[in-house]
């Protein structure tokens, strides 16, 4: 709960209606209040046979909406409605659905076989795919790892970090501690959630997670930088504070600094300034550190390079990457190690002590390597970087003067939108409010779009935004609808916030 009083002031939508919230949508690592208050405004009128699903779904307050059929960009649900897809589900369906080359490729190779133990054999399609992947970095990585989830790859990059550093020396057994950042999210797997940094998200479960993970701040230009602070000095005061931690938890037993070049649901696509990984290198480097980058939402072109690390000036030690490798087809996600590590392996033990049944499964890879040869074949980061200017220019001309909206921040055609009960303090809404869940509601409900919510934004409790990541073949056209109705939507948000709450105590 804020300190101050949030008062709503005067607001009024440009257009739209006062809608009923008649959609069930998912309170995904929400805090107990918050599933509440997302639960009063979600769906209760389902059939007796939807409540008795036997699917353990995200809620079990509410159910679901059905998707029945995808084409493209858009989805439709089994009461017939239909939606523009303009966050690709979880930044995931990039290249939209129902794609003919994709499909022919999982047919072609589930014909041949689809499935072999990665333990005793290999197979062509992983070998082309880990190709694509290597070649996709310059050669600056050198071996590529494939599972089956985000969660699975930010997992095996502790415990690749861990084993690297006991191949090159006894000396560096030592090395068992990692250094993450505030406002991050890296999995739910004990490792992964672990790594994050966002207490909501954490809450549950934090009698169970490991000690030996130690954090610093974000890199957050609209919260973290003082009034008049230059980038510099900023990006010198944040190497400080990770030298600073090197130096409080050992430096010698630090194995691993971990971050996301731009962060995703946990703040709301926040980019790095210019020159912080460069700086956060050279802090790792100084003491022997390995750098580890999460790109499982950001990566695979989303940001207008296929590594966000490309416009970093760096290159990690190990990567992971999910979501848009495989666009959705199949469960697929990778991690890729650079020469430093697999030659350390390569000279040591020579094997990766780790191993999963899916692991490199060749339908998966399959799919993943038609997406990866599509996104090449079709030039899409082109289209990524120039629909990516378009839908920042729109979103910017449509929100800047926005009462409620604090930060518009992103890159390529990965978007966030942070709401503020005031503009010069920065103050969020009370979690109560739900701004991000109703948000997300009414984009569905009356603006045929899906914005993908987040709460938190300010310190893992508080605080909302809102994800804008559409699919890179979207048209002129949909950037220009989605912006629209983007703002449509948060419009229609803050006119019933205000009818409903007015000032608040």
């Amino acid at each position: 709960m804020i300190a101050r009083k949030v008062a709503l002031g005067p607001f009024r939508a440009t257009s739209g209606t006062k809608i009923s919230h008649s959609i069930s949508l998912s309170p995904t690592f929400m805090m107990p209040h918050q599933q509440r208050t997302f639960a009063s405004i979600a769906a209760t009128a389902r059939s007796t046979a939807e409540q008795d699903s036997a699917v353990l779904h995200r809620s079990l307050k509410t159910s679901p909406m059905m998707v029945v059929s995808a084409r493209e960009r858009h989805l439709t649900f089994s009461d017939g409605h239909e939606i523009l897809d303009s966050t690709c589900g979880a930044a995931v369906a990039c290249i939209g659905s129902h794609n003919d080359r994709v499909k022919k490729a999982m047919i072609e190779q589930i014909d041949k076989f689809s499935y072999c133990n990665s333990m005793f054999f290999g197979h062509p399609i992983g070998e082309q795919l880990c190709a694509e992947l290597i070649r996709g970095t310059e050669g600056a990585m050198a071996k590529a790892y494939i599972m089956c989830s985000g969660s699975e790859a930010m997992d095996s990059a502790m415990k690749m970090a861990r084993q690297y550093f006991t191949e090159i020396s006894p000396q560096e057994n030592k090395r068992i501690n990692f250094i993450a950042r505030e406002g991050s999210y890296h999995g739910t797997t004990i490792g992964g959630l672990s790594m994050s940094g966002h207490v909501a998200r954490r809450s549950l479960f934090l009698d169970m997670l490991l000690p030996n993970v130690h954090r610093v701040s974000a890199c957050n230009a609209y919260r973290g930088m003082k009034k008049g602070q230059t980038t510099e000095e900023y990006v010198a005061q944040l190497a400080d504070e990770l030298d600073r931690k090197f130096q409080e938890v050992g430096p010698e037993t630090v194995c691993a600094f971990v971050a996301e070049p731009v962060v995703g649901a946990a703040l709301g696509c926040v980019p790095s300034v210019e020159g912080y990984f460069k700086a956060m290198k050279g802090v790792c480097d100084k003491y022997g550190a390995l750098l580890i980058l999460d790109e499982v939402m950001s990566g695979m072109g989303r940001t207008g390079t296929l590594h966000a690390w490309q416009q970093e000036g760096i290159v990690p030690d190990i990567q992971t990457l999910a979501k848009g490798l495989g666009g959705g087809y199949a469960p697929v996600a990778g991690m890729l190690i650079n020469h430093r590590v697999a030659d350390a392996l390569k000279n040591g033990t020579g094997a990766f002590s780790h191993g999963h049944t899916y692991q490199g499964h060749p339908v998966s890879c399959a799919a993943a390597l038609e997406v990866q040869r599509i996104i090449r074949e079709d030039d899409l980061l082109t289209n990524v970087k120039e629909r990516g200017k378009l839908l920042s220019s729109l979103l910017h001309k449509y929100l800047d003067s926005h009462p409620y909206v604090g930060n518009i921040r992103g890159r390529g055609l990965f978007w966030g939108i942070e709401f503020v009960a005031d503009k010069q303090t920065k103050d969020p809404f009370p979690p109560s409010f739900g701004v991000a869940n109703l948000v997300h509601t009414i984009g569905l409900k009356d603006q045929g779009i899906s914005l993908y919510p987040g709460t938190g934004t300010q310190d893992g409790v508080k605080g909302d935004h809102v994800l804008v990541a559409p699919a890179y073949t979207s048209t002129v056209e949909e950037i220009e609808e989605i912006s629209l109705k983007t703002k449509l939507a948060i419009d229609q948000t803050f006119e019933q916030l205000q009818e409903a709450h007015g000032r608040l105590g």
